[in-house]
């Protein structure tokens, strides 16, 4: 009998002759030939290769060897003590990465092409050299390096990094914890950022270098300020707040909208020793009173108006209306009048037009501690207690450096597609991009609908833009507006090097279709309001070019990054837990909340004593690369198994026919929490067909069960026209939620359309929830 190695199938001896015997009969070859053939095939080069294989194992194979890189000599070629477990070049050491990429580079093949990518499915091809590879390895020494030393000397790493701005006095320590939460960096030094930003460039030669772009489709208008011009205008606006009786430590309230008077009213604060609190333009009165009450500004500067695609937001009457309601009042407001838009009329004896105060005097900068602070920026206006972050002033040099570390860019043209009253306005449409000395893209309009979707791309074409900063969201709203890129194709983007998301996560449809389409890759990277600057990011400036997939990248220097679970224990490689940074955390982290110290330890500190808790789940590779899964809040726990919203909307947006999507937790009898899904359909294109709504909720049941599973009890879908986001795009998940619970939704004055929410409630309805939902609030 003869049987195959695992036990399987068996042929009788006879069967087996025979069906040679039959084989023989059909072929067309002599037994001569055959013997002839077998001859002429086997060469005396191959029997000895083979004979010394078998004959001397380890010499043969020794040899082979040979045609790596070792870092360690092995010990023996072959160890077959105990078979069939066998083991060879016993002790020796290298690195298979190093061997297959670094190797060629190192002996010139760098420029030699290593992988050819031919995709006729998306009309590509890519052609990728050996040091093209090499430099998308994930970690660097580089990086390895600056990390290690930000962990193990932070005194010294940071000490460094406050070298690229000029003091006017210096540190007398680095580090200062000895108070946790409330670190010091820098202690006792003093500098002034309005200097570092723009009279430091100008003393350098470089003022007549752009240093802001206002892009503005709502307006027809496209303004480029040199720094020298913001130098004489922030000089000028920072003499008359003096005048005012603005002083070091005193506060400025800054309501504009996205227009270069809105950086210059924050640098002219910063200039003479002031705090300065910009509020997003899309607050209501009752949201900007509780700022103003909260915040006690001596000056408020504001504009007359903002610009929306179909309409024009009177700032000024908001305004009127705010301090109408507020207990404080300023001594003076300062109003820019957007004369091409709307003028409004000014208050006698309190408002101030712009213009007029301009011709005050100019007035130098007022050097401050490190500590002190810069500004405060509310994250919350809908409660009676709002939330100031404070930033120190120390941050600007965690922010120049950031520029060059983690975005790569030394030089050239920045877009940070935002608003100012947000974070990342603050850090990386202002302060960042001028302290680094780069030009920085403000850009006044829609990704969409100002007025068509290839505005993006016809900014980085006329602008030259190097470096993209946006959410996820604008890209979902480019891809739904222009699917097949005909409006993307009109433009050139050489220019743009890399695109960069944060805020929200990114399903990979998305970032696969933006990439193909910019033709860079689009890196993801993690931080909040209270960072300031990221705590995750592939550190471009160090050589990382590329991160694992649907990952956040690795903790940027001075963040040391852990997964906790819920007694605080650490979790395994891999596992999902609560994402916290170990103290003291690197300079630039907010320093407190506006008057509320307890408020800030208690939030931010109680949960995990040592800890910042940021609130997010996620989880943490062997290789240090950290996955941001959701806010804690937005892990749905299904029959005992914790699943991620993220990861559900990662699939569903993977529909071909689904342009938006979110999912949250609703309540269930016997699972306790069961996903629940709203999703916007893609209108068809050219001469594609229309599709039912209920083909594609089955569709996307079935794609959710196969590529999630079972587990994730994932049977309620329904379309919807739109759904809820504020005007910064973010998915207002939790509205959904408690609106599918029956309970008072509270919307934030930022949202796009609350109209939207009809809709929504009759789509809950449809599966029971949502049945005695109150409407929601503004």
């Amino acid at each position: 009998m003869y049987q195959d190695n695992e036990g399987g199938a068996k042929l009788e001896k006879n069967k087996f002759e025979s069906s040679i015997s039959e084989l023989k009969k059909k072929t067309f070859l002599s037994a001569a030939d055959i013997e002839s053939y077998g001859e002429s095939s086997v060469t005396p080069e191959y029997q000895e290769a083979y004979r010394r294989s078998i004959d001397d194992p380890e010499g043969f194979w020794g040899e082979v060897a040979q045609e790596l890189e070792w870092t360690k000599p092995w010990e023996r070629v072959l160890d077959n003590s105990n078979p069939p477990f066998t083991k060879w070049w016993v002790g020796g050491e290298m690195s298979v990465c190093h061997n297959a990429v670094d190797r060629h580079v190192a002996s010139g093949k760098g420029d030699q092409v290593a992988l050819v990518h031919d995709s006729p499915l998306t009309d590509t091809v890519r052609k990728i050299t050996y040091s093209e590879i090499k430099d998308q390895s994930s970690v660097t020494p580089e990086y390895q390096e600056a990390y290690r030393r930000s962990i193990d000397d932070p005194e010294g790493f940071w000490g460094e990094v406050a070298q690229e701005l000029e003091w006017t006095k210096p540190w007398e320590r680095v580090l200062d914890n000895s108070n946790p939460p409330f670190t010091k960096w820098w202690v006792g030094g003093e500098m002034s950022v309005c200097h570092n930003a723009v009279d430091r460039h100008v003393a350098s030669g470089k003022g007549d270098q752009v240093a802001l772009v206002h892009d503005s489709p709502l307006t027809d208008t496209v303004r480029k300020i040199t720094y020298s011009e913001i130098k004489d205008q922030v000089s000028r606006l920072a003499g008359k707040l003096a005048s005012l009786g603005v002083t070091r430590g005193s506060r400025v309230l800054i309501y504009m909208p996205l227009v270069p008077e809105a950086i210059i009213s924050m640098l002219a604060t910063n200039r003479i020793g002031a705090i300065h609190s910009v509020v997003f333009g899309g607050f209501a009165a009752r949201e900007l009173r509780t700022r103003i009450e909260h915040a006690e500004p001596t000056v408020i500067i504001a504009a007359s108006c903002g610009v929306e695609p179909n309409k024009i937001v009177r700032y000024k009457d908001i305004l009127d209306e705010a301090l109408c309601q507020s207990d404080f009042q300023p001594n003076n407001c300062i109003i820019f009048q957007r004369r091409r838009v709307l003028e409004c009329t000014l208050e006698p004896g309190r408002d101030i037009d712009w213009k007029e105060a301009l011709e005050a005097d100019p007035v130098p900068c007022v050097p401050v501690e490190a500590n002190e602070p810069l500004y405060i920026l509310y994250t919350s206006g809908t409660t009676s207690a709002p939330k100031g972050i404070q930033r120190p002033c120390g941050h600007a040099a965690t922010l120049c450096w950031s520029l060059r570390t983690v975005y790569g860019l030394k030089k050239g043209v920045w877009w940070a597609a935002s608003d100012l009253g947000w974070v990342v306005g603050h850090s990386y449409i202002c302060y960042g991009p001028l302290l680094a000395g780069v030009t920085s893209i403000l850009y006044e309009g829609k990704p969409d609908r100002t007025p068509d979707p290839g505005q993006y791309f016809r900014i980085i074409e006329q602008h030259r833009v190097n470096a993209l900063f946006t959410i996820p969201t604008a890209f979902r709203v480019l891809k739904r507006a222009d699917p097949n890129a005909k409006y993307a194709r009109r433009y050139c983007s050489k220019s743009l090097k890399t695109v960069f998301i944060a805020g929200e996560h990114c399903d990979q449809d998305t970032r696969q279709w933006a990439e193909r389409i910019f033709g860079v890759p689009v890196l993801n990277h993690w931080w909040q309001t209270e960072s300031g600057s990221p705590i995750t990011a592939p550190c471009i400036g160090y050589n990382v070019k590329a991160i694992p997939p649907h990952s956040a990248g690795y903790p940027v220097p001075g963040y040391d990054i852990r997964a906790l679970k819920e007694d605080g224990s650490e979790c395994k490689t891999g596992e999902v837990g609560r994402l916290v940074a170990k103290l003291p955390l690197p300079p630039g982290f907010a320093s407190t909340l506006w008057q509320a110290d307890k408020r800030f330890n208690d939030t931010y500190f109680s949960t995990y004593p040592g800890y910042y808790d940021t609130q997010d789940a996620g989880w943490i590779s062997s290789e240090g690369a950290v996955w941001v899964v959701a806010r804690a809040d937005d892990v749905i726990n299904v029959a005992g198994h914790r699943l991620s919203t993220a990861a559900l909307e990662d699939v569903v947006l993977r529909h071909a026919r689904v342009a938006d999507a979110v999912v949250v937790g609703a309540p269930d009898l016997t699972k306790g929490d069961v996903p629940l899904c709203l999703y916007v359909m893609r209108p068809p294109q050219d001469d594609e067909e229309m599709v039912a709504e209920s083909t594609v909720t089955q569709e996307l049941i079935a794609l959710v069960r196969h590529l999630i599973g079972p587990i994730a009890a994932f049977r309620k879908a329904v379309a919807v026209p739109a759904l809820p986001r504020t005007r910064s795009g973010k998915a207002l998940r939790g509205a959904i939620a408690k609106l599918a619970r029956s309970q008072l939704v509270k919307l934030p004055s930022t949202i796009e359309d609350p109209t939207v929410f009809g809709e929504i409630k009759i789509a809950l309805q449809k599966f029971g929830y949502a049945i005695d939902a109150p409407d929601p609030e503004l």
